[in-house]
């Protein structure tokens, strides 16, 4: 069997698992966020924190919400790496300094889990376990508890409530991230995941000196880090470490669980706002640029030319022969479409256009699928955007599932799509005009500018991937990655929310013969579109300049 007929079967074992998935999961979230019941061990965690499940909230006080536990996160994440050295269980690794535990506790609060340092040779069993997978759960369930609310601002009419962020948070983490969390981790483990919490070993001579490695509860942190769409690894080759990702069933495993949420989110929208047919059309859309991609990465990897390539079948380099090309491929277009992060092969060694399909992932805003949550309402701020056009273009009031868009929601949804690339292409400016980032760079030219850019896309994106080019342990990169990462995580939250509470105060707008049909093949085409050209004409100069120059010149 040839490697491309492998990679298209793998592809569609992973689509046929996904449908199987979908209405089932998808529903089963809609009555989890709509549910007034509570369980006991929710009870007892809401009595601990001293919140009102029942009691609704309107966006302001949603959004407090979300930032008062987020800023606490990364204070309790902060000081717990930064008092590692005196922790049980540290095995020997000293306290944090402090531009990296800010960094680390940044990265995981908002989602990103980009890591500046070698997991295995930095991070104690404690940290790992209390700190960084705790926040794994937390920070997914609080992307999820951010789309809910947009999705309840179109469901509501006449009222600005929203429902209530910590009863979002706990039901999201306990009946939903948990329980799938322990299934795929139980499924790693019988793939040949590590889990346990043992020492380090020294396994033998390696290169004249001793190799070491210590263990820990990989398997548990894995599940969730994909699940989650957190991406950070418990060794530092992350998702391409045999502990962590041994074979290529588990390869195909930690892909499914990525794509798993943010699909199935759609139904749950769907469901929620009383159509499925408009879920149906997001899916539809999230689809379509996911296997495009798809599509275009195994093109680009499997048929670049060369001696070397035609030896390997394909662009070998930096990929593990245990996944191949289009397991590693399948993977790197599943990561940077979401806001996971993790990796099973080195992006800086893909073929120029590969590295640059990578990179466009994150600059789409990562919403096909996108992250858990975060890729449901972006999707949902550019449907808005794509009915505004629409409504431009016939002259019409531009409506969206019987809610008017007027000033106050463009104005919101505008400023949500600008704000990321503001982030990414000032600080990739600054970073490339100033003499000392430039140090970092492994490579020159128009590869070494695709590093600091992939750099910065993965951090303002939340996605938290690396090009495995670049040295970001530094003060600049630690510090200005970690600013880039909560900006680029709770700013967007403040206008998905006021757009939450402007909608849900609407009343309904009938739908007449003149209405859109945003449930359509036709609008779903309009959205791709509307998609593709706001990314190319933010983005396009900052990508000629990096990946398409190199490819271009290969």
């Amino acid at each position: 069997m040839s490697p491309q007929i492998a990679g298209l079967l793998q592809l569609i074992a992973l689509i046929a698992a996904l449908a199987l998935a979908y209405r089932p999961l998808g529903d089963y979230m809609a009555k989890v966020y709509s549910s007034e019941k509570y369980y006991k061990p929710e009870k007892w965690i809401y009595k601990v924190i001293g919140a009102n499940p029942a009691a609704e909230m309107r966006w302001p006080a949603y959004l407090r919400g979300v930032l008062a536990f987020s800023a606490v996160s990364v204070l309790f994440l902060y000081l717990m790496q930064r008092v590692q050295g005196s922790l049980p269980g540290s095995l020997g690794f000293s306290s944090i300094d402090p531009d990296q535990a800010f960094n680390t506790a940044a990265s995981f609060v908002a989602n990103t889990n980009w890591q500046s340092y070698y997991g295995e040779q930095a991070m104690g069993h404690v940290v790992q376990t209390g700190g960084l997978a705790v926040q794994n759960f937390l920070s997914a369930a609080v992307g999820m508890a951010v789309a809910v609310a947009l999705v309840r601002g179109f469901a509501r009419s006449r009222t600005g409530e929203l429902g209530n962020f910590w009863a979002d948070l706990v039901r999201g983490t306990v009946r939903i991230l948990i329980p799938i969390s322990v299934i795929g981790a139980i499924v790693l483990v019988a793939c040949g995941a590590i889990q346990n919490f043992s020492g380090i070993h020294s396994v033998g001579q390696f290169m004249g000196g001793t190799q070491e490695w210590n263990g820990g509860a990989v398997a548990s942190q894995e599940a969730i880090k994909e699940l989650g769409t957190n991406g950070g690894g418990y060794f530092n080759a992350n998702s391409a470490h045999p502990f962590e990702n041994p074979n290529a069933l588990s390869n195909l495993f930690e892909i499914f669980l990525i794509l798993l949420i943010p699909f199935a989110l759609t139904r749950t929208f769907g469901r929620m706002v009383g159509s499925l047919r408009q879920g149906y059309a997001i899916l539809g859309t999230m689809a379509v640029i996911w296997i495009g991609f798809t599509a275009l990465m195994m093109w680009t990897e499997f048929a670049h030319r060369g001696p070397a390539f035609e030896i390997a079948g394909g662009a070998m380099e930096g990929k593990e022969t245990r996944f191949g090309i289009a397991g590693s491929s399948i993977f790197a277009v599943a990561t940077t479409l979401t806001s996971t992060g993790a990796v099973n092969s080195f992006h800086s060694s893909y073929t120029g256009f590969g590295g640059g399909i990578t990179m466009l992932g994150m600059q789409l805003g990562e919403i096909a699928p996108g992250g858990v949550g975060s890729g449901l309402y972006g999707m949902l701020i550019m449907a808005i955007i794509a009915v505004f056009i629409a409504g431009l273009m016939v002259g019409r009031t531009p409506e969206y599932l019987g809610k008017k868009i007027g000033t106050r929601q463009i104005k919101l949804a505008a400023c949500y799509i600008l704000i990321t690339p503001a982030l990414v292409l000032g600080f990739t400016a600054v970073a490339m005009a100033l003499p000392t980032p430039g140090d970092s760079m492994t490579n020159s030219g128009a590869h070494g500018f695709s590093e600091i850019l992939y750099a910065y896309t993965s951090g303002a994106n939340n996605n938290g991937s690396a090009f495995a080019g670049l040295n970001a342990d530094t003060q600049w990169f630690n510090t200005t990655i970690g600013i880039a990462m909560l900006l680029g995580r709770f700013l967007p939250m403040v206008f998905v929310l006021a757009l939450a509470g402007s909608l849900a105060e609407q009343k309904p707008v009938p739908e007449t013969a003149g209405t859109l049909r945003t449930d359509k093949p036709l609008y779903a085409g309009l959205l791709v579109g509307t998609i593709l050209i706001i990314t190319g004409l933010t983005y396009f100069p900052a990508l000629a300049l990096g990946p398409l120059a190199e490819g271009l010149a290969a």
